[in-house]
């Protein structure tokens, strides 16, 4: 019975200890051995070499042999994926690259993919449909990190839900970006041709958008192939589409018939260079503290701003006058009144009375308003300007004040301003205002003042508050809805996750205003409403009656209409010009992409889509639209779960900025770039030279060596690793650099593999865990723990954990331990380590086949090379593709608790082994020593005697002894306390430093006699075992015992040291 039979059985043997001439002769006798059969197996190898070439054998197996025969084992060409021919299978090398490299890597795989119709999902499957819908990219956009970061996650889900036998449908999709689009095409056209589209009829600039469009739009699709995403592009589709642009007009057409649709004169978020409104999302903020000197795009010198200009109204009537504030003093030439609170009594004789215009003599109101007014700020009066400010608007509906408009459409004040100011840009009337104020004695002074300043994220404008006729949505009724699908226990149908937002989601839609969806752009749907000028009209101009507008689904349909709503009357009809904001249509994306308004197979089977996967910064401005309009319109919410994930920073937690030189680009950390290519990306943008050299030097600092070619599968992984980073993503390329590197173990894991199982290897129909090697059961018992919380971790949207999960079994569990421990049964034909071989051969291939698919929904490209490589079982067809294999589940018989427990001693044991050796001199680190365990159970003892192979092997011993308390510690030795039950000695080879052993030890057990001080300090306070459950009570008792026994083996470990010192 061999030492390893005699384990297996559980019969302890005792083995003798050997000498290092004994040990030295035993080596050589090994190698002679080793070199013998190796030459049998040589000469073997070239008499069947010999006999298949003669018999013309195409067998892989044959090929190889005679290559070894003819010398050609180490030729390149060998290590070279040849050319495929795009969409084919990618063809592999006949032998594997030494190394990983993820450009060759992922090369073909993915017109692969796309060809054989991997990614389309079927209507007509019986299969659970699992459906995403793509936030729909802007046509403009490039792909930056953010789109990396949701292709990441949601390609995880699909092929994850794909490969667990789901129906999954990822649906792609662009969105036309209506302010986005309409500016880079008319810079393209001033750039170009020195236009402005003002230059063009409508439909002759929209035909330039849409050639634009067909030449350079959707690059971002493109580039997402790259990330790996498994889109289902049979389905795509675009927000402007004949389909999708249908769809809207009829959304608009049902919400206008329910009432939910109208038309109102109010305020809007205007910008004056693009001359339409702007939603809040495209409102960016800059805080200012003071007195600061702005650059406004069309004007020539700086504009002040953060400054508060105090200035008089003379009273009618009266010699007195009352003083207010402002920060945009242009706008009192719209002043309709001046607001008081009702109980200050410095203004008590005012009530009722009037202040006179300075300018154009307009009579002023003085209104008293408790709910706008603060006495105890400034003056306590407040100037009234209904048509410039959302506050003083409120003011005006209230007291019924007139809404005065001083601004035309581009910025510049129009007739009602007067002839004084009349055509001047509004900031050069700022100025032009406050130097007449002066002139009339009127001026108070000024003052720095604190202040958010509104610009818009497209034009850099600063934002003008102006009154315009638009259509709204009416969102109460809707968000109701919205908010019981998340709120109500009893109607709840949808989930946030993280469930934080749920509040912000409560919050936000209990407080929602209506929705202003009107634009003046000339790109984007036309809305679908035309307005009847009735031959009798008095007021010509379109829109002087609101009530004649008729909305329709086209102009035939609303001369029908009109003609129905205005009996006998002669009109003309004509088109609301402006056409609908984008998060309008993007808000019906869910139905239109399946084909709503149409009855059609997609939407009956994958409408309500299973999850939404995006930022939680388009939480309202999106999701809550869609999940409002999708209850309306689709009669359900259009997906079951939201999961928002975090924003990405750089690594110190800044935002990502152009102007600090730290935006990331996905394609240039998987392709790699080098500092200079970083330099002239910024080179290339419209930075100014400041900050051109402000971003410059953060490259320098960040990416001194530029970015390695880290490949998709590591971004992706390291993409998918951060989520668990709260609402924030500091995004180190380090990281991602560092899972490179981790592909390279897994490729060699492979090639480790395909050496040990030979060509002529069949794997396994099935595995009998009991009857295997303690190592092999002990792999498979930890797969299956990685399995189960890999898979939970995917279902709970907790994606980070997976990953970890996954990582921490290939790398710390297969790699670090299994291979390793398995080596020895293949370095040597010696019986003993005969019977382990095929065991470790199945049990490898199953765990590099499990694994490869447990790993594969986060790397794809990897994976898939690799799992093409590896042998296929004989009993049933392979898929053709890792992607639709079946992802792994757990397996009952391979749950091995006892296993699982001996390995943490075991390697408990072997760490603080290679903990003595670390310290060791740096030439002495790789010696194989002899060792000592010393037990203090006869428990602990049996397992690590068992054990001894692997702890051996692991630890890089020449001999393992295993002692007993009546053992005398081992002189020549250094040691190291395991648990309170074991401690470990290494033999050194000259005199140990007992000095600084002793001080480690020392530290170790001052920090034991803290923790056993606290416990000790705890239990001891009055009404502890009152207040502490019996449960918890028990666990602190054995706590306590356990710490005690430690330091009783520290105390050994230290006499030791004392005799060590003394000898």
């Amino acid at each position: 019975m061999t030492e390893i039979e005699k384990t297996e059985a559980g019969v302890s043997s005792e083995p003798k200890q050997l000498t290092p001439e004994e040990l030295e002769k035993k080596k050589k006798k090994e190698e002679k051995a080793r070199e013998k059969e190796l030459k049998k197996l040589k000469a073997a190898q070239k008499a069947e070499a010999a006999k298949l070439q003669a018999q013309q054998s195409s067998s892989k197996a044959g090929k190889k042999k005679n290559l070894k025969r003819e010398g050609l084992e180490d030729n390149a060409e060998d290590y070279v994926d040849p050319e495929t021919p795009l969409g084919e299978k990618k063809r592999l090398s006949r032998q594997m690259a030494k190394a990983y490299n993820p450009s060759a890597v992922e090369r073909s795989w993915y017109a692969w993919w796309e060809k054989s119709n991997l990614f389309v999902a079927d209507a007509s499957s019986s299969k659970t449909p699992f459906v995403i819908v793509l936030p729909p990219p802007n046509v403009t956009g490039a792909l930056h990190i953010g789109h990396a970061l949701t292709a990441a996650i949601q390609d995880t889900i699909i092929r994850w839900r794909r490969m667990s036998g789901f129906n999954a449908l990822w649906v792609p999709g662009m969105d036309h970006a209506g302010i986005a689009t309409q500016v880079v095409v008319e810079k393209k056209l001033k750039r170009e041709r020195n236009k402005t589209r003002h230059d063009f009829t409508r439909q002759e600039f929209v035909d330039e958008v849409w050639k634009w469009k067909n030449e350079y739009g959707g690059t971002i699709l493109k580039q997402l192939r790259r990330l790996g995403a498994s889109l289902d592009w049979s389905r795509e589709c675009f927000t402007m589409d004949e389909q999708r642009s249908r769809a809207v007009i009829e959304a608009f057409v049902r919400l206008y018939k329910e009432g939910l649709i109208y038309r109102d004169l109010r305020l809007v978020n205007w910008d004056c260079i693009l001359r339409t409104a702007i939603s809040d999302i495209e409102v960016d903020h800059i805080d200012i503290k003071e007195r600061t000197l702005l650059k406004v795009p069309n004007y020539k010198d700086p504009v002040e701003f953060g400054v508060l200009t105090s200035f008089a109204y003379p009273l009618e009537g009266n010699p007195g006058e009352i003083v207010v504030a402002t920060t945009r003093v242009e706008t009192m030439l719209g002043d309709t009144a001046i607001a008081i609170h009702p109980d200050d009594k410095r203004y008590k004789n005012l009530h009722g009375k009037f202040a006179l215009h300075p300018f154009n003599g307009r009579r002023l109101p003085i209104v008293c308003d408790a709910i706008l007014v603060d006495m105890n700020f400034g003056t306590g009066a407040v100037k009234i300007t209904p048509a410039h400010d959302p506050n003083d608007f409120d003011v005006g509906k209230r007291h019924n004040l007139e809404f005065i408009n001083i601004f035309t459409d581009d910025g510049k004040i129009n007739s009602n301003g007067g002839l004084e100011f009349a055509g001047m840009p509004r900031f050069e009337a700022r100025v032009a205002l406050t130097e007449a104020l002066k002139k009339k004695g009127l001026y108070r002074g000024s003052k720095d003042n604190e202040m958010r300043l509104g610009v818009c994220s497209r034009s850099n404008d600063v934002v003008e508050p102006l009154i315009k006729p638009q259509w709204y949505v009416n969102c109460k009724g809707m968000a109701k809805e919205a908010l019981d699908a998340v709120m109500d226990d009893d109607r709840r149908t949808m989930e946030i996750i993280p469930n934080q937002y749920a509040a912000e989601w409560k919050r936000w839609l209990e407080n929602i205003l209506d929705w202003c969806i009107s634009r003046q752009l000339w790109w984007g749907h036309q809305i679908p409403a035309w307005y009847a000028t009735l031959d009798d009209d008095e007021q010509k101009e379109i829109g002087s009656y609101n009530s004649h507008w008729v909305v329709a689904r086209n102009e035939k349909e609303a001369q029908v209409e009109a003609r129905r709503l205005f009996p006998g009357k002669q009109f003309q009809l004509s088109q609301d010009p402006d056409v609908l904001d984008t998060w309008f249509s993007s808000g019906l994306f869910p139905l239109t992409v399946l084909g709503w308004p149409d009855d059609t197979k997609d939407i009956r089977t994958f409408y309500p889509t299973s999850v939404l996967e995006t930022g939680h910064d388009i939480l309202f401005f999106w999701v809550a639209r869609m999940v409002m309009m999708g209850i309306k319109l689709g009669g359900d919410v259009p997906f079951r779960k939201v999961y928002l994930h975090p924003m990405i920073r750089d690594a110190h937690g800044r935002k990502m900025s152009k102007s600090l030189g730290n935006v990331i680009d996905p394609l240039e950390v998987i392709n790699g770039i080098t500092l200079e290519g970083l330099h002239k990306r910024l080179e290339e943008g419209n930075l100014d030279p400041n900050e051109l050299m402000t971003a410059k030097e953060g490259q320098v600092k960040d990416f001194p060596n530029g970015i390695s070619e880290c490949g998709a599968d590591a971004l992706r992984f390291a993409l998918v690793s951060y989520t668990a980073q709260s609402d924030k993503i500091n995004l180190d390329i380090q990281r991602v650099v560092g899972y490179r590197q981790w592909c390279n173990k897994l490729w060699n894991a492979i090639r480790f593999a395909m050496g040990k199982l030979g060509d002529d290897y069949i794997p396994p129909v099935g595995i009998v865990p009991d009857v295997m090697p303690f190592s092999c059961q002990w792999i498979l018992s930890m797969l299956n723990k990685a399995i189960s919380k890999t898979v939970h971790s995917l279902d709970s949207y907790e994606f980070s954990d997976a990953a970890t999960a996954i990582y921490s079994w290939w790398q710390f569990q297969l790699c670090d331990v299994f291979i390793e421990v398995i080596k020895p049964y293949f370095s040597s034909n010696d019986s003993e380590f005969m019977s382990a071989r095929k065991f470790a051969q199945d049990t490898l291939w199953v765990c590099l086949d499990t694994g490869l698919r447990l790993l594969h929904p986060f790397m794809p490209y990897v994976t898939e090379e690799l799992w093409q490589r590896l042998p296929a079982r004989n009993d049933c067809a392979r898929k053709e593709s890792i992607m639709i294999s079946d992802y792994p589940s757990t397996v009952e018989i391979w749950n091995n608790e006892t296993v699982e427990s001996e390995m943490d001693m075991v390697e408990s044991v072997v760490r603080s082994l290679r903990s003595i050796r670390s310290s060791l001199p740096a030439n002495e680190r790789h010696e194989r020593r002899a060792a000592f365990v010393l037990c203090r159970s006869n428990d602990v003892a049996d397992i690590i005697q068992h054990r001894q192979p692997e702890i051996a092997t692991l630890a890089s011993l020449s001999s393992l002894e295993v002692l007993s308390e009546n053992d005398a510690a081992p002189a020549g030795c250094a040691v190291s306390v395991v648990s309170e039950a074991v401690s470990v000695y290494l033999k050194l080879r000259g005199t140990i430093n007992a000095e600084a052993e002793r001080e480690k030890l020392k530290k170790k057990m001052e920090e034991l006699q803290k923790q056993r001080d606290g416990l000790e300090k705890m239990m001891d306070t009055s009404g502890y075992r009152e207040k502490v459950p019996a449960h918890i009570h028990e666990e602190n008792v054995a706590k306590l015992s356990s710490l005690m026994k430690e330091i009783l083996s520290f105390e050994e470990a230290f006499q030791h040291l004392e005799r060590e010192m003394e000898t």
